[in-house]
């Protein structure tokens, strides 16, 4: 499934009410390091059943940047039940975000 765009709109009921585990990338248009990451975080979109993938633009949804603590990018955050269970910062392998999720 594709990564769903989240905004301050839809965060509630995509990511902290969803019934499945959520990965959220919080990333940003002129980041390197996230423009390296995003391919790999839509492959395991594509590949990995059960889980949703959603995708936090900082320059646009600061409120939530803010809210989530989000002092460098690329960071990774995962959800369960409407809390965060695992983070990273930073460029990681496909197989850490895969692992991230398991």
């Amino acid at each position: 499934m594709a990564a769903v765009t989240l905004t301050m709109d839809n965060f509630e009921a995509e990511v902290l009410k969803s019934s499945e585990p959520v990965l959220v990338d919080f990333w940003a248009p002129w980041c390197g390091p996230c423009k390296m990451l995003s391919p790999l975080v839509d492959q395991v979109a594509d590949s990995m059943e059960g889980v949703k993938i959603g995708k936090v633009n900082v320059d646009e949804e600061e409120e939530l940047a803010d809210k989530y603590g989000i002092m460098s990018i690329p960071a990774l955050k995962v959800f369960k039940n409407g809390e965060v269970v695992k983070e990273s910062t930073g460029f990681i392998p496909k197989e850490s975000i895969e692992a991230m999720l398991k």
